[in-house]
C-alpha cells in the first residue's frame, strides 16, 4: 500500500499570496505546499482523500491515471473544491465515481455541488458523475469498491470531521480533539498523518504541542505532519522533531 501526499498545505496554501516571510520565500520545494490531500494506491485500486482545490495540478504531478473512489474528510473549500476535476477521470474511465462521507458532508457537497448531484435536464456533458454514499460515524467499516477502510471521527472546532485508516496506516486531518472511541480505532497503526497547522494554539487544529501529544497517545512507529502553515520551515523541524515524527512535504511516498 502507498500513500502519497498530493499536498501537505493548510486552506492558504503555501507559500501565502505576498508573504515576506522566510518560508513563504524559500527555495527549498519542501516548502511549497499545496493544500491538504492524499492518494491511495491498494490492491490495485485507486482512492483520494479529498479533492483540494488543486487536484488538477497535483493529479498531473503525480500521474494519476484512475480514480476508483473519493473518501471525503470534510467539506471545507480547500478540502472539496476540486472536485470538478473527476469529471476528466470519467472521461477516461467511462464510469460513475463513489464517493464517500458523513452526513455534514454530504449535505454540503450536495447544497454547494447540486449542478452534480441535482443536474438540470440537459446540463451538458461536462458535469462529473459521482455515486454519494452518505455514512454514519458510528459504522466500523466501509467496503470501498473491495477494500476494507475503517473512518475515524474526530472534531474539527464545532464539527465531525472524518479521518480513514486503511491496514496499519491512517491519516487525519483538520481536528482539533479525538474521541476516546476514535483512540481504538487507532490501536496498532504503523504509520500515521497527522493535522498540525501551526506553532501556536489553534481553535480548530491540532498545534504542534497538540499534535505531538497525540502522538505520544497513539504511538505509531512513524507520523508525518500535514496540512503545515508558514511557521514550519522544513530544515529547521527536520531537525529537531522528535525521533519518528517528520513533516510532510508534496509528493511524499509512505509505503505500509
Amino acid at each position: 500500500m502507498i500513500f502519497t501526499i498530493l499536498g501537505c498545505g493548510t486552506s492558504t496554501g503555501v507559500p501565502l499570496i505576498q508573504c515576506p516571510c522566510a518560508v513563504c520565500q524559500s527555495s527549498d520545494p519542501k516548502n511549497k505546499r499545496l493544500r491538504a490531500s492524499v492518494w491511495i494506491q491498494v490492491q490495485g485500486r485507486s482512492f483520494l482523500i479529498d479533492t483540494s482545490t488543486d487536484l488538477r495540478e497535483q493529479a498531473l504531478r503525480e500521474g494519476i491515471s484512475h480514480v476508483d473512489a473519493v473518501l471525503y474528510t470534510h467539506p471545507h473549500a480547500d478540502h472539496i473544491h476540486g472536485i470538478d476535476e473527476l469529471r476528466s477521470f470519467n472521461f477516461i474511465q467511462k464510469q460513475s465515481i463513489p464517493v464517500f462521507g458523513n452526513h455534514w458532508t454530504c449535505r454540503e457537497l450536495k447544497a454547494k455541488f447540486s449542478y452534480i448531484f441535482s443536474p438540470a435536464p440537459l446540463s451538458g456533458g461536462g458535469i462529473p458523475q459521482l455515486e454519494m454514499h452518505e455514512f454514519s460515524s458510528t459504522v466500523d467499516h466501509l467496503n470501498v469498491v473491495g477494500i476494507q477502510v475503517t473512518p475515524i471521527p474526530v472534531i474539527h472546532g464545532n464539527n465531525e470531521c472524518i479521518g480513514y485508516r486503511i491496514g496499519t496506516t491512517a491519516y487525519i486531518t483538520d481536528c482539533s480533539s479525538i474521541p476516546e472511541g476514535s483512540f481504538e480505532k487507532l490501536k496498532g497503526i504503523s504509520h500515521l498523518i497527522l493535522d498540525c497547522v501551526r506553532i501556536q494554539a489553534h481553535d480548530t487544529h491540532f498545534n504542534l504541542e497538540k499534535a505531538l501529544r497525540t502522538v505520544e497517545q497513539i504511538r505509531p512507529q512513524k507520523t508525518y505532519l500535514t496540512h503545515l502553515g508558514h511557521d514550519f520551515d522544513y530544515s529547521e523541524y527536520s531537525r529537531i522533531l522528535p525521533k519518528g515524527v517528520f513533516l510532510a512535504y508534496d509528493g511524499l511516498r509512505i509505503e505500509s
